[in-house]
């Protein structure tokens, strides 16, 4: 056994919590973050108190986790604000899940919180300021609109490659939405057809509004402990079995092949902790912030050939009622999308293993994967959890 594998099972996520999805309604991020935190730790059966670990990260600020622990009152043993975009709420799991196993702290809260579509300042400010801190240099003097551009790159690679039509893109759309409407939590209810999905404005061809993530307000946070202490809380523990992460690259310029991401990687990595296949996995949890997201990573992490996610998405496969469960809470195309979305993925892993999704429910499921991107394609983050029975 690798030591890696040592941490299969050690430690369990005890606690979830969500709040101001959609619109925040006049709160701050930080409001809606140390609600989200809350409700995750009142879930867990905790109090503030015992939690003496933090990881958390923002976009607008470097050093987010100090404030956050100043504004929660806390003085956690355990600090992390890793900030990999995206992806950071699920590779946070990792170094928590390791302090954890080292005895360093015994309660780590996982939290965000963003107001981006309510918050005052302007997306042009945003994106001066995300140029100076995060320099690209290779695309930012062509003044691309980033993120979308680049994603649309990686789908017009696809499609030249493998013959991928922009009906398999507007599937993952239509799946996501038949999803949503299942969950009332969820900001984009309203139907979606696939002839509507391929109606839509255009926004970067080939990807059109519909094949674009929402901008959304909202926080999510969830409390890891370690795996003894976690079966003697009130809610059914979700196990981390695996974790791994892998990046290859920052700009999509240098993306070694557009049409293949480092989830190649971080998935082999993460299913081998766990000791697992694609196969055994029961629902999905991917990072959608395109439509093309969920067609590579569906690809890279094993659960289709390269080159035949148009296919394997096609006839509603991945809606509800098809054959893989796919972003069951309607992922960051139709659910909630504030910024960074990995968070949320967690937190629907956790509740389909609880059996909490209510008609969205995935009858008997016992092992989740969830995998989280950053960037442009940049930073892939895999996880896999697991109910009592995939121990």
């Amino acid at each position: 056994m690798s030591r890696a594998q040592g941490l299969r099972g050690a430690v369990a996520i005890v606690g979830v919590g969500q709040a101001g999805l959609g619109e925040a309604h006049g709160r701050s991020e930080m409001e809606i973050l140390a609600e989200a935190a809350g409700i995750a730790i009142a879930d867990a059966g905790l109090t503030l108190g015992e939690i003496d670990g933090l990881t958390t990260a923002s976009v607008n600020a470097s050093m987010w986790g100090l404030p956050v622990a100043e504004y929660l009152g806390i003085r956690p043993r355990f600090l992390d604000s890793t900030m990999l975009g995206g992806s950071s709420f699920v590779a946070h799991m990792l170094p928590a899940a390791l302090a954890l196993q080292a005895g360093v702290c015994d309660a780590v809260l996982v939290c965000y919180g963003s107001t981006q579509r309510t918050a005052t300042f302007g997306r042009k400010e945003s994106n001066q300021a995300r140029r100076f801190l995060d320099p690209m240099p290779h695309e930012h003097p062509y003044q691309p609109a980033l993120p979308v551009t680049a994603y649309a790159l990686a789908a017009a690679r696809h499609m030249h490659q493998y013959g991928t039509r922009r009906e398999h893109l507007a599937e993952v759309a239509v799946a996501a939405r038949r999803w949503a409407q299942l969950n009332p939590e969820a900001y984009a209810r309203e139907p979606l057809s696939l002839e509507q999905a391929l109606d839509a404005r255009m926004v970067a061809d080939p990807l059109s509004v519909r094949d674009c993530c929402l901008v959304t307000d909202g926080a999510g946070a969830y409390v890891m402990m370690r795996a003894e202490r976690a079966r003697d809380l009130p809610r059914p523990p979700a196990y981390m079995l695996g974790v791994a992460g892998a990046t290859w690259h920052r700009q999509i310029s240098a993306m070694p092949d557009l049409t293949v991401t480092a989830a190649r990687e971080s998935g082999a990595r993460a299913l081998a902790m766990a000791g697992m296949r694609p196969a055994d996995i029961d629902v999905v949890q991917l990072y959608d912030a395109f439509t093309i997201n969920t067609l590579l990573f569906l690809e890279d992490l094993g659960f289709c050939a390269k080159g035949e996610g148009g296919p394997f998405v096609a006839d509603g496969a991945i809606a509800p009622g098809g054959r893989l469960p796919v972003n069951t809470n309607g992922g960051g195309l139709s659910c909630v999308h504030p910024g960074m979305y990995g968070v949320f993925q967690v937190i629907e892993a956790v509740r389909q293993l609880r059996g909490d999704c209510g008609a969205r429910q995935v009858a008997g499921a016992t092992t989740a994967l969830v995998h989280g991107n950053g960037g442009t394609l940049s930073s892939q983050v895999t996880a896999v959890l697991g109910g009592a029975a995939a121990l």
